[in-house]
């Protein structure tokens, strides 16, 4: 049985300087956040981009539900995957990394496709559940404590055959443990239990970035 490789940090450059070339303005926003402190976890991986990117332009999505700006590198990321007539629908609660976001979009010529909404997404995923508001992709990249919450909500309105992926499901590997019992790696750890346990999508964890989990919905 083939062994899954270990990737250390020499590797993980390696894979990158071979990979597609990230966009000017997608390394901006990376350099931006790098003088945000701590909070600048909250971004994904260069190599989640580009997966990102890839995953959108293969399976030609034209309408995506993002859970999660933040400075707006994952929305980004997908938008470029999409073609002009494409729309991301994009949500956060936070106005000052909202407007941020907005400024990258604009000056990567990529705002036309992408709607932004600053409200608490429940409220937001209960409003587009209402307009019977059906996409193509949803990504989770949010408060961890609702992803449950948000999955739910999402099911029913990803199409038979479209994605819901989500993001830092390996959790600093801590999910592995059984021993770590801290709050966030409990919630993940049965997260991704509960996802692998329900019929209604397929799933596989792929380990780039902080753990990315791809569910197609069956």
């Amino acid at each position: 049985m083939g062994k899954d490789l270990e990737i250390n940090e020499e590797i993980e450059k390696y894979i990158q300087e071979l990979s597609k070339t990230l966009h000017p303005v997608q390394s901006e926003i990376i350099s931006y956040n790098k003088t945000l402190g701590d909070i600048m976890r909250m971004q994904i991986s260069v190599s989640q981009c580009v997966l990102l990117e890839f995953i959108t332009k293969v399976s030609k999505a034209k309408k995506i539900l993002e859970i999660g700006t933040f400075t707006g590198l994952s929305t980004l990321s997908m938008s470029l995957g999409m073609s002009e007539e494409g729309l991301i629908i994009t949500v956060d609660k936070n106005k000052e990394t909202n407007i941020k976001a907005k400024n990258f979009f604009k000056k990567a010529k990529q705002n036309k496709k992408i709607q932004t909404i600053v409200k608490p997404a429940l409220e937001t995923l209960e409003e587009l559940k209402s307009k019977n508001s059906i996409f193509d992709i949803a990504f989770i990249d949010a408060d961890k404590d609702n992803y449950k919450n948000y999955y739910e909500n999402i099911v029913s309105m990803v199409r038979v055959g479209g994605l819901i992926i989500v993001d830092n499901v390996l959790w600093h590997g801590e999910v592995a443990d059984s021993n770590n019992n801290k709050k966030f790696t409990k919630i993940i750890r049965e997260f991704n239990n509960y996802v692998k346990n329900d019929n209604r999508t397929e799933q596989i964890i792929i380990p780039l970035g902080d753990g990315l989990m791809i569910c197609r919905k069956l």
